[in-house]
């Protein structure tokens, strides 16, 4: 069943290429042209993805993000003419899933968009296998794969669909420590590069979130030159 996407750009050609290319998978395409646009589409509209402008007038898409993700975790897929990876890590701090650069192939940013909905949308409830390990606890945090939803000390956390599944990878592996290659691989299936920094971005916020309900316990452990693991975990 297509989805409701936003793309939101000041270049209406591109969002009229965007459109067409999402149109085809059968998406619902909902479209804005500045920050201002895009804040009051989502207050009005059920949005399941937005694609997103970072250089656009009025409000520019990191401050669209920011209070984005100040009230929702739609997912968000951040495009940008910059393509140093001090903006690719400033783009995912504040709250995207993922980061294009610009120009890009409109088949990679559909592959894209079909990893992200994989990940949050498509995950069989009804596989017996995965029943038994749908919930993960470890110590105050507790991890519920089927609904995405994670609590610490029964207070619910709000993760993006990918800090998300950072987390229930390292989770769900207890004691084995992953490289930042493995879970990129593993988190947006695709091909890794040595200079890319999306992880380390990911796992930053991620880890200041939790940082800031656990009270100083460490979940994430850091093995330097090698990657994260997180110790223990026990299913129920």
């Amino acid at each position: 069943m297509g989805k409701n996407i936003l793309v939101v750009d000041d270049d209406k050609e591109i969002v009229n290429l965007i459109e067409i290319y999402l149109a085809n998978e059968g998406h619902n395409i909902y479209k804005a042209y500045d920050g201002e646009q895009a804040l009051q589409v989502i207050d009005n509209y059920n949005i399941n993805l937005i694609i997103l402008d970072i250089m656009m007038p009025k409000i520019d898409g990191i401050e669209v993000c920011n209070k984005v993700r100040e009230k929702l975790n739609i997912p968000i897929i951040m495009l940008s003419a910059k393509n140093q990876d001090s903006d690719k890590i400033k783009g995912l701090l504040s709250g995207a899933d993922d980061y294009m650069v610009k120009p890009f192939n409109p088949l990679e940013l559909m592959v894209r968009v079909k990893s992200i909905f994989r990940r949050i949308y498509e995950f069989d409830k009804n596989n017996d296998e995965l029943k038994d390990r749908d919930t993960i606890v470890i110590g105050p945090l507790k991890i519920k794969k089927s609904t995405h939803q994670v609590e610490v000390y029964n207070k619910i956390i709000a993760l993006t669909s990918t800090e998300f599944e950072i987390l229930h990878v390292l989770a769900n592996n207890p004691g084995r420590v992953f490289s930042a290659e493995e879970i990129f691989q593993r988190v947006w299936e695709e091909k890794y590069y040595q200079s890319n920094n999306t992880v380390m971005a990911h796992m930053s916020k991620l880890r200041d979130k939790l940082d800031e309900v656990l009270d100083g316990e460490k979940l994430i452990h850091t093995i330097w030159g090698v990657g994260y693991k997180i110790e223990k975990k026990t299913y129920i």
